[in-house]
């Protein structure tokens, strides 16, 4: 727990040394002020490649972002420590101790996610398309989807592709894909209440789906990514 407790006081440190809210720093990783203020609490601690990212942004070692450095400075000479603490002060990162992250610049597109299968183990890759429309940010991973259904458009038409970034959460009002009881991922807008939430159409024909909170643990309901852009397919 030691880390836990650690690593969120760090990011907030560093946040606040910016002069930042929560909702900047989300925006420059990507992600929402609801994963910044869970890692902020301690509720949840960002992934390995959201903690590269979080070194590369705020420009200082893994180690530090941990809560480790007066571990580490107890293990060094005065004069190393000294060099090291002037180095955390004036932001200045050691590029050897920094991992640099790189930024994708094509993306795989499945024909079909199903409920409960890791992205990376999907093999149903039917395209690859650049991400050069896409404002990639370090630190994020993207996948696509084409779009099988009518229920999004005319916004979103049968065939089209859909760019995303990954991720088990998003803001209400948000276009997600998502997966319901197991089932292929599904593109609707979601929309979140007190007591469930709701995946919405956007053609009128088809019908809104509700979920209560007990529905969405149980059955369940995920969000797999938020979707960033729409490619309308032509052929």
């Amino acid at each position: 727990m030691g880390e836990y407790a650690d690593i969120k006081d760090r990011i907030k440190e560093l946040r606040l040394s910016n002069g930042w809210s929560q909702q900047e720093l989300a925006d420059k990783l990507g992600v929402t002020n609801v994963a910044v203020s869970q890692w902020e609490r301690g509720v949840k601690q960002p992934k390995m490649e959201m903690r590269e990212a979080l070194c590369d942004l705020f420009n200082v070692n893994m180690e530090y972002l941990n809560g480790n450095w007066d571990k580490i400075s107890r293990l060094l000479t005065e004069d190393e420590a000294k060099l090291l603490d002037a180095r955390r002060h004036n932001k200045l990162a050691n590029d050897n101790s920094r991992l640099q992250v790189s930024s994708p610049r094509t993306v795989k597109v499945y024909g079909r996610i199903a409920g409960g299968v890791p992205i990376e183990m999907i093999e149903d890759v039917i395209d690859e398309v650049d991400l050069t429309t896409v404002p990639v940010k370090p630190g994020q991973k993207y996948f696509g989807l084409k779009i099988s259904g009518h229920s999004m458009e005319p916004d979103i038409k049968d065939g089209d592709y859909i760019i995303c970034i990954q991720a088990d959460d998003a803001e209400s009002g948000s276009i997600v894909a998502a997966t319901v009881n197991g089932n292929d991922a599904t593109c609707k807008r979601i929309m979140k209440y007190q007591d469930g939430i709701r995946l919405l159409p956007i053609n009128p024909s088809y019908d809104v789906q509700y979920y209560t909170n007990k529905e969405v643990e149980e059955l369940p309901v995920r969000v797999i990514g938020v979707v960033v852009e729409s490619r309308h397919r032509y052929i």
